[in-house]
């Protein structure tokens, strides 16, 4: 029940404060699955840059329809929906989720990792938003937009490696 989580707390958030994140991350990471699996990354590793990545797709998607003042009732619960079923349902469909030895704290490592970098991602767009209104609509640093999310990311992948490969607060 922990991957829902994130879902629930992106269904409450307004996602549109915070801009569109490029469409070649997308890609990038949606290629990256099959790859960290081949190389042995950890699943919640993955799980969590999928998450990042379901955040960055919906963030795009929603500035998108607003940039084509695309508006329909519901949009931004189905668009959430809509993309983490297209996550999920792959994953569970190829077994990639489910495995009863791949677990940390008894949940799925992909849907853990899933939930974290969903939150972790959502955290560093909002605080992104957060600092741009404080300091009149302008970042503090080159970059400001991308290195808060990804730094958040970066940050949970080195934490998450120290508790799976030294199997920490297991």
């Amino acid at each position: 029940m922990l991957y829902f989580i994130p879902l629930v707390f992106l269904l409450l958030t307004p996602l549109a404060a915070a801009r569109a994140v490029c469409p070649i991350c997308t890609v990038a990471v949606c290629a990256s699955v099959g790859l960290s699996r081949w190389l042995g990354v950890d699943d919640t590793i993955t799980g969590l840059w999928i998450g990042g990545l379901a955040v960055s797709i919906i963030i795009w998607t929603i500035d998108w329809l607003n940039r084509k003042q695309i508006r329909f009732f519901g949009r931004q619960p189905l668009i959430v929906i809509g993309y983490y079923l297209l996550i999920l349902w792959p994953l569970y469909y190829y077994n990639m989720t489910g495995l009863p030895l791949n677990k940390l704290w008894g949940i799925d490592k992909l849907l853990l990792g899933l939930s974290l970098g969903t939150i972790g991602f959502l955290i560093g767009a909002l605080l992104n938003g957060y600092l741009k209104k404080k300091n009149n609509g302008r970042a503090y640093f080159p970059f400001q937009k991308v290195v808060l999310p990804v730094g958040i990311l970066a940050i949970l992948s080195l934490t998450l490696y120290l508790i799976c490969t030294y199997k920490l607060f297991q």
